[in-house]
Protein backbone atom coordinates (compact mmCIF):
# COMPACT_ATOMS: atom_id res chain seq x y z
CA UNK A 1 0.00 0.00 0.00
CA UNK A 2 3.02 2.31 0.34
CA UNK A 3 3.13 2.80 -3.44
CA UNK A 4 -0.47 4.04 -3.68
CA UNK A 5 -1.74 0.68 -4.95
CA UNK A 6 -4.10 -1.69 -3.16
CA UNK A 7 -4.85 -5.21 -4.42
CA UNK A 8 -7.60 -7.15 -2.71
CA UNK A 9 -10.61 -9.41 -3.00
CA UNK A 10 -14.05 -7.82 -2.90
CA UNK A 11 -15.63 -10.67 -0.94
CA UNK A 12 -12.90 -10.79 1.68
CA UNK A 13 -12.36 -7.03 2.01
CA UNK A 14 -16.09 -6.24 2.05
CA UNK A 15 -16.55 -8.47 5.10
CA UNK A 16 -14.22 -6.14 7.04
CA UNK A 17 -16.24 -2.93 6.55
CA UNK A 18 -19.97 -3.73 6.10
CA UNK A 19 -19.36 -4.27 2.38
CA UNK A 20 -17.65 -0.98 1.62
CA UNK A 21 -14.53 -1.14 -0.53
CA UNK A 22 -13.96 2.54 -1.28
CA UNK A 23 -15.17 5.89 0.10
CA UNK A 24 -14.65 8.76 2.53
CA UNK A 25 -14.64 6.33 5.49
CA UNK A 26 -11.30 4.71 4.55
CA UNK A 27 -8.13 6.15 6.10
CA UNK A 28 -6.83 9.20 4.24
CA UNK A 29 -3.54 7.44 3.39
CA UNK A 30 -5.35 4.39 1.95
CA UNK A 31 -5.68 4.32 -1.88
CA UNK A 32 -9.34 3.33 -1.29
CA UNK A 33 -10.10 6.69 0.36
CA UNK A 34 -12.34 8.88 -1.82
CA UNK A 35 -14.66 11.80 -1.24
CA UNK A 36 -15.85 11.55 -4.84
CA UNK A 37 -17.30 8.01 -4.91
CA UNK A 38 -18.22 5.02 -2.73
CA UNK A 39 -18.20 1.39 -3.86
CA UNK A 40 -19.83 -1.49 -2.00
CA UNK A 41 -19.75 -5.26 -2.58
CA UNK A 42 -22.99 -6.21 -0.86
CA UNK A 43 -23.55 -9.84 0.10
CA UNK A 44 -27.12 -10.30 1.34
CA UNK A 45 -28.73 -13.48 2.68
CA UNK A 46 -32.30 -14.30 1.60
CA UNK A 47 -34.71 -12.00 3.42
CA UNK A 48 -32.11 -9.35 4.29
CA UNK A 49 -33.74 -5.92 4.39
CA UNK A 50 -32.43 -2.38 4.90
CA UNK A 51 -33.21 -1.31 8.47
CA UNK A 52 -35.05 1.83 7.27
CA UNK A 53 -35.60 3.91 4.15
CA UNK A 54 -32.95 6.45 3.17
CA UNK A 55 -34.64 9.84 3.10
CA UNK A 56 -33.22 13.15 1.92
CA UNK A 57 -30.71 11.41 -0.35
CA UNK A 58 -27.81 13.67 -1.40
CA UNK A 59 -26.09 11.18 -3.71
CA UNK A 60 -26.62 9.50 -7.05
CA UNK A 61 -26.45 5.71 -6.97
CA UNK A 62 -25.97 2.80 -9.35
CA UNK A 63 -26.81 -0.70 -8.10
CA UNK A 64 -25.85 -3.72 -10.26
CA UNK A 65 -26.96 -7.29 -9.60
CA UNK A 66 -24.09 -9.79 -9.60
CA UNK A 67 -26.15 -12.78 -8.45
CA UNK A 68 -29.49 -13.61 -6.81
CA UNK A 69 -32.77 -11.68 -6.90
CA UNK A 70 -32.83 -8.23 -5.30
CA UNK A 71 -35.52 -5.58 -4.87
CA UNK A 72 -34.87 -1.85 -4.78
CA UNK A 73 -37.82 0.00 -3.28
CA UNK A 74 -38.38 3.51 -4.63
CA UNK A 75 -41.31 5.86 -4.08
CA UNK A 76 -44.26 4.33 -5.91
CA UNK A 77 -42.35 1.39 -7.41
CA UNK A 78 -40.43 -1.78 -6.64
CA UNK A 79 -37.60 -2.53 -9.08
CA UNK A 80 -36.71 -6.23 -9.27
CA UNK A 81 -33.17 -7.09 -10.34
CA UNK A 82 -33.40 -10.71 -11.48
CA UNK A 83 -30.68 -11.35 -14.09
CA UNK A 84 -26.95 -10.86 -13.66
CA UNK A 85 -26.15 -7.36 -14.85
CA UNK A 86 -29.61 -5.89 -14.21
CA UNK A 87 -29.18 -2.43 -12.69
CA UNK A 88 -31.00 0.64 -11.47
CA UNK A 89 -29.83 4.24 -11.11
CA UNK A 90 -31.45 6.88 -8.94
CA UNK A 91 -30.49 10.45 -8.26
CA UNK A 92 -30.40 13.01 -5.51
CA UNK A 93 -33.63 13.41 -3.62
CA UNK A 94 -34.94 9.89 -4.37
CA UNK A 95 -35.79 8.03 -1.16
CA UNK A 96 -35.06 4.29 -1.27
CA UNK A 97 -34.77 0.98 0.51
CA UNK A 98 -34.05 -2.61 -0.53
CA UNK A 99 -34.46 -6.29 0.31
CA UNK A 100 -33.00 -9.55 -0.90
CA UNK A 101 -35.65 -11.96 -2.18
CA UNK A 102 -32.90 -14.56 -2.64
CA UNK A 103 -29.31 -14.69 -1.45
CA UNK A 104 -27.81 -11.87 -3.51
CA UNK A 105 -24.58 -10.10 -4.35
CA UNK A 106 -24.88 -6.50 -5.57
CA UNK A 107 -22.30 -3.90 -6.52
CA UNK A 108 -23.25 -0.37 -5.49
CA UNK A 109 -21.56 2.81 -6.67
CA UNK A 110 -22.60 6.11 -5.04
CA UNK A 111 -21.36 9.62 -5.60
CA UNK A 112 -20.29 11.81 -3.97
CA UNK A 113 -19.05 10.03 -0.84
CA UNK A 114 -20.61 11.80 2.14
CA UNK A 115 -21.07 10.75 5.79
CA UNK A 116 -24.40 10.25 7.50
CA UNK A 117 -26.08 7.32 5.80
CA UNK A 118 -25.13 4.31 7.91
CA UNK A 119 -28.25 2.43 9.05
CA UNK A 120 -28.78 1.95 12.77
CA UNK A 121 -26.84 -0.97 14.23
Amino acid sequence: MDDGVYVGNAGRDAALDRGWLLGHFKDADDPRHSEAVEIKWGVHPRGDRRARWVEGEERTALLVLVSGRFHVELPGRDVVLARQGDYVVWGRGVDHSWYAEEESVVLTVRWPSVPGYAPPA
